[in-house]
């Protein structure tokens, strides 16, 4: 699942975050899973967790010890309809280009 619309106009490595949290929004991911599942570099995953945070786009929370991150409820589509398959060209280019 991806992140509404709305959000997806960001940095590729925010939108990578947001899409990998909306996937598992009810368990939410560690920044160890994240950093898996978004394939970047500490770096640049901390400097957009840290933009998203600022933006209240992400929750973080404390559980057993354990710091886990979760998609803010209006990051997450409602319905499949929500998630926009029909993708822009400037979607399809960021997909497909490295820059």
């Amino acid at each position: 699942m991806r992140a509404k619309r709305e959000f997806r106009d960001r940095e590729g490595t925010e939108v990578a975050v947001l899409d990998e949290l909306v996937d598992r929004a009810d368990d939410g991911m560690t920044v160890f899973e994240l950093r898996a599942a978004v394939e970047t570099d500490i770096d640049d995953l901390e400097e957009a967790l840290s933009t998203l945070k600022d933006d209240n786009l992400i929750v973080v929370e404390k559980n057993a010890g354990e710091t886990v991150i979760k998609p803010d409820e209006r990051v997450v589509p409602d319905a499949p309809a929500d998630e926009g398959d029909d993708q822009s060209i400037s979607e399809w280019l960021r997909d497909r280009l490295p820059f």
